[in-house]
């Protein structure tokens, strides 16, 4: 009990730093002495890092029980809520032109599909040379994450009845209203009629991959397999709260940091995903690296597919209720950027094989999305 007391620290001094910036939040935010603001900019941020650690932890520990899809998609909701905590409390500060919206769900994309999904097929098949997943399951992902981001961030620049790149309340209210529905139909594939196509294909590992030692031993099975569940559950539930308390603090020191080095405001969003993204893609990592590709591209596509199906319509909600036209009609050089990034991504996944030809060429559509970050 001593030993899972000191594990389970995080969610303890979480709600403590809740606690105090509930009392004293507006004073330590309003602090003009830099040292001060830097030394809570990395406190926050380790709470919350942390914080986003232990739910994805608890998440892969629900996930060992269930099985997949099970498992994987716990892990993007709760990730997902993170993300929306981040974004509407950054999103309701700014102003109505504001691009930040658009802005993070467009660096996630970035991130997932090209980044992480680079990384892992790049070392998963320098690893293992070439590696096996399930085609069914990652076209479903992309017959899904394909015309919700084109419809959520394409099409603002084309429609005439609200000015700029914006959607009207009925656009707004109808696209958030179809893609919840469209998410609703994949969630019934993914686990009810379909759940093999998120399964790891039947292959035979080779005498490398036999060797591998890199996969963390299973954790042992508990006594009461329906206590282990409601112990995950409850910790997660636990620590993911205080994640979502903070966000609105973290978010202020992150804008109040972007202004006084005079980096561009497009970097809110990437700093805002990378906080998101940064526990799940570790576990992507992992699972390439021990030849597990398909939980890797469940995480990938998953994350990708949730945030437009679930962030973008929360966000289009806000918009509609506080009687705000966001944008999110993307930049050319974005529009460009997406759009090869999803003809590249139907490629990569078009086959039942990956090697590293096709994680050198998304990590090469992820440095020009950095690179276009500072020189659009």
């Amino acid at each position: 009990m001593l030993k899972t007391a000191r594990k389970e620290l995080q969610p303890v001094l979480g709600w403590l730093t809740v606690i105090l910036f509930a009392l004293f939040g507006d004073a330590m935010l309003g602090t003009p002495h830099i040292a001060l603001r830097l030394l809570l900019f990395i406190w926050l941020l380790s709470i919350v890092l942390w914080g986003a650690i232990t739910v994805v932890r608890h998440a892969e520990a629900l996930a060992r029980r269930l099985g997949e899809p099970y498992g994987t998609l716990i892990l993007t909701l709760a990730v997902t809520t993170i993300e929306v905590s981040f974004i509407l409390s950054v999103l309701l500060r700014t102003d109505a032109d504001s691009s930040m919206a658009s802005d993070t769900v467009y660096a996630i994309l970035m991130i997932t599909l090209n980044g992480v999904a680079g990384l892992c097929l790049l070392l998963g098949g320098l690893r293992h040379r070439e590696q096996a997943y399930n085609l069914q399951g990652a076209q479903a992902f992309l017959a899904v994450i394909i015309p919700v981001s084109a419809i959520s961030l394409l099409m603002p620049n084309f429609t005439v009845s609200s000015p700029g790149p914006t959607l009207s309340h009925l656009q707004a209210a109808f696209v958030a209203a179809l893609t919840i529905l469209l998410y609703a139909v994949f969630l019934a594939i993914q686990t009810r009629r379909h759940t093999s196509y998120f399964k790891d294909p039947d292959v035979k590992p080779d005498a490398h991959d036999a060797a591998d030692d890199t996969q963390p031993p299973a954790e042992p099975a508990a006594a009461n397999p329906a206590g282990g569940l409601v112990f995950h559950t409850v910790l997660l539930l636990v620590a993911l709260f205080p994640v979502t308390l903070l966000a609105d603090s973290l978010g202020k020191l992150f804008e109040d940091g972007i202004d006084a080095v005079g980096a561009p405001q497009a970097l809110l969003g990437v700093l805002v995903a990378m906080v998101v993204l940064t526990p799940e893609s570790t576990g992507a990592l992992r699972a390439a690296l021990a030849n597990k590709l398909q939980r890797a591209i469940n995480v990938c596509l998953g994350a990708a597919l949730a945030t437009i199906s679930l962030t973008l319509p929360s966000v289009l909600i806000v918009g509609v209720v506080t009687d705000r036209n966001l944008v999110f009609g993307l930049h050319r050089q974005e529009m460009f950027l997406l759009a090869l990034t999803l003809i590249v991504s139907t490629l990569t996944f078009g086959g039942q094989r990956t090697n590293i030809l096709q994680g050198a060429v998304h990590l090469v559509l992820f440095c020009m999305f950095a690179v276009l970050i500072f020189d659009p």
